[in-house]
């Protein structure tokens, strides 16, 4: 048992090392084995969400060993309440994105799967680890693979190269400021155990300015992966510019990486500063709003339905961020410790819903685009400008989609209904918790906050199901658009890789009860609530 946390962290290593092996002209195989090889984690992930015990808050599976004894880096891992559904939510999106690649890549088989089983070992390894070192390790492990995910495998009218290194930039010049806070942080403490800085009362010795410029490093490094406005400029081009499953694993999993960042480290290392920022002043709610509002409105004006889906990420992430802004500004405070505790919970649940909306979402513009070679909502002028009728009305590049294929119809109206936050679906308890915790502790955040979700509505319902499903279908437009290209509902492959998804969406939105016990037992022992 003790050993778990880490065969699900390195089983992703192992698949490297057999593809490795495998000739890069027996694709066949090295699909195969891609596929066979993702579905064990997912099985382990599996037995640790069932394993846990959930009367017994804290970590669970620990293990720890001397790493390099000499500066006091052990290879400690853990998992608890919080971590638990994203090891979950990261075996399941891989899995799925290897289901959906292995019918979809035909360019450089062999380092696509090996690249993403690296990327895979990353993310299992951040949401592990109990040791800054080991955290810091395993965050930089994930910077090249989607670095290179993206410049190789994008595509090419999408600026692929200049996406990916933008995205790698943003990345990096986060990370440094955090290395340089692990540092000072040993240097002042001698430790970099992450328990055991959680429990320090007085950081840095009582020097404020230390704590506070530490604070800020971590917090603009897990900001920039969130990603929270102004921040948030690398998302729309990494996203336009990937694949398909490396949309889905960046909306999916590398987003929440920022967030789980935010509930692991800075905020238990550093509940003052965070709860200065989010209640003495402010700042930190406002960024969060900003991305609520400013993220669903941006939306109303693309054009590009992939470039939506990826400004929607940073207006939903803003409930992330909103939820745990409020959490921080309750700390310590008398009487909100249950409304700490349930707009933590909120937050926490954002995370792995939007991982399993959103990356659904990014599946189905993948299979649109497969059919179309277009993402264009509106038919474009030679200068990249909507077409407009007589009346002044835009003119869908698709429409009526609806009548000529149903399934895709009600599978995306399932996860846009998600998104938008509909009851009976997974978004809205993420929604409904962050704002019952957020109004009762900072109540004008929470009634501008609302805005957000006005505007999503009307972002979903206009610009993707009207244009790409309602009207009337135009077969000379779609031969003109798609150069010919003969249009077919969902296949077998794409409808197994969606169902996993629905059926979550389904399930949490019903009875969301699993997950926020989960969560619930990371926030009581956090805010003691």
């Amino acid at each position: 048992m003790e050993h778990l946390l880490t065969v699900i962290t390195f089983v992703p290593l192992l698949a490297v090392l057999l593809i490795l092996f495998i000739p890069r002209e027996d694709e066949r195989t090295i699909r195969r084995l891609a596929v066979g090889i993702s579905v064990i984690p997912l099985l382990l992930a599996t037995y640790l969400w069932f394993a846990y015990d959930q009367e017994v808050a804290g970590f669970q599976f620990e293990f720890m060993t001397k790493w390099i004894p000499v500066i006091n880096v052990n290879y400690h891992v853990g998992a608890d309440g919080l971590s638990i559904p994203l090891i979950f939510l990261t075996a399941l999106l891989t899995m799925l994105c290897m289901i959906y690649s292995s019918f979809t890549i035909t360019k450089r088989v062999k380092e696509f799967f090996l690249l993403f089983f690296l990327l895979q070992m990353g993310m299992f390894g951040v949401f592990v680890s109990l040791d800054l070192v080991l955290f810091y390790v395993f965050w930089e492990i994930g910077l090249v693979p989607m670095y290179l995910l993206i410049g190789i495998w994008g595509q090419p009218k999408d600026r692929p190269q200049y996406s990916a290194i933008k995205f790698f930039l943003y990345t990096l010049a986060g990370s440094v400021f955090m290395l340089l806070a692990i540092l000072a942080l040993y240097f002042t403490h001698g430790t970099f155990d992450i328990q055991a800085l959680s429990q320090v009362s007085l950081l840095f010795d009582g020097n404020e300015w230390a704590a506070t410029l530490a604070f800020w490093a971590f917090f603009i490094a897990f900001a920039i992966k969130v990603p929270l406005f102004p921040f948030h400029t690398w998302l729309p081009d990494a996203h336009t510019a990937a694949p398909t499953a490396g949309s889905v694993i960046l909306a999916g999993v590398l987003l929440k990486l920022g967030g789980f960042g935010m509930m692991r480290i800075a905020l238990p290392i550093f509940p003052a500063q965070f709860q200065f920022y989010c209640w003495n002043v402010p700042v930190i709610p406002i960024l969060a709003l900003f991305s609520i509002v400013y993220g669903a409105l941006v939306c109303m004006a693309q054009w590009d339905l992939k470039r939506l889906i990826a400004y929607s990420s940073v207006s939903h992430m803003g409930y992330f961020m909103l939820g745990l802004a409020a959490a921080a500004a309750a700390w310590g405070r008398t009487g909100l410790s249950d409304a700490a505790a349930m707009a933590s919970n909120g937050a926490a649940m954002q995370m792995f819903n939007h991982g399993i909306i959103t990356g659904g979402l990014f599946f189905l513009v993948g299979v649109i685009y497969e059919r179309a070679h277009s993402r264009d909502l509106a038919l474009m002028d030679e200068k990249g400008n909507p077409v407009r009728d007589e009346d002044g009305k835009v003119i869908p590049a698709f429409g009526g989609l609806g009548k000529m294929t149903p399934y895709y119809y009600g599978i995306f109206l399932v996860t846009a209904f998600a998104s938008l936050g509909l009851p009976g679906l997974a978004g809205f308890w993420a929604e409904f918790f962050v704002f019952r915790g957020a109004f009762e502790i900072m109540p004008w955040a929470a009634v501008i906050g609302i805005l957000g979700i006005v505007v999503t509505a009307a972002y979903i319902l206009w610009k993707i199901v009207q244009y790409v499903f309602l009207g009337d279908f135009d077969l000379a437009r779609w031969k003109k658009i798609t150069h010919d290209a003969t249009l077919t509902d969902m296949v077998s492959f794409e409808k197994v890789t969606m169902w996993p998804l629905i059926a979550f969406m389904i399930f949490f939105g019903v009875f969301p009860t699993p997950l926020v016990n989960f969560f619930n037992t990371f926030a009581q022992k956090l805010f003691g609530g």
